[in-house]
């Protein structure tokens, strides 16, 4: 897969913390609620530039889920993860949705989004995996 430029789009987009690859669009973002152990972390609806790990299930704070974690294609860092299996109804939405960790990513200008230890409730998944 080659890298996808996302700089003649229209639009605030996300890039990797280390390499500055684009990663996803603001317009992409489905929920801003979820955290993990390194923070804040936001749902999309897709992302770009990334690869997926293997498989996995992981208990989150919203019951089993099927995951794949999502590797920077430039520096390799991991960014966050895919939804790929949640068994629960409740949490179907969730299935082919992109997780990427503040503090993993910058936005287009650059700013850093993981500073504080901002915790939120609702829709949150916490995992052990070291995000």
């Amino acid at each position: 897969m080659g890298r996808l430029h996302l700089s003649y789009l229209d639009g605030r987009m996300y890039t990797c913390k280390y390499c500055y690859t684009h990663l996803a669009l603001v317009d992409d973002i489905i929920s801003k609620t979820f955290h993990c152990n390194n923070g804040k972390a936001y749902l999309f609806n897709k992302a770009v530039n990334v690869s997926l790990g293997e498989k996995a299930e992981r208990m989150m704070t919203t019951g089993l889920h099927t995951v794949a974690d999502l590797f920077c294609i430039a520096c390799g860092s991991i960014v966050g993860w895919k939804y790929e299996v949640a068994p629960d109804r409740i949490q179907k939405y969730k299935e082919g949705k992109y997780i990427l960790v503040m503090r993993k990513v910058v936005d287009f200008d650059r700013t850093n989004f993981g500073g504080g230890n901002e915790s939120q409730a609702g829709a949150s998944d916490a995992d052990d995996a070291g995000y």
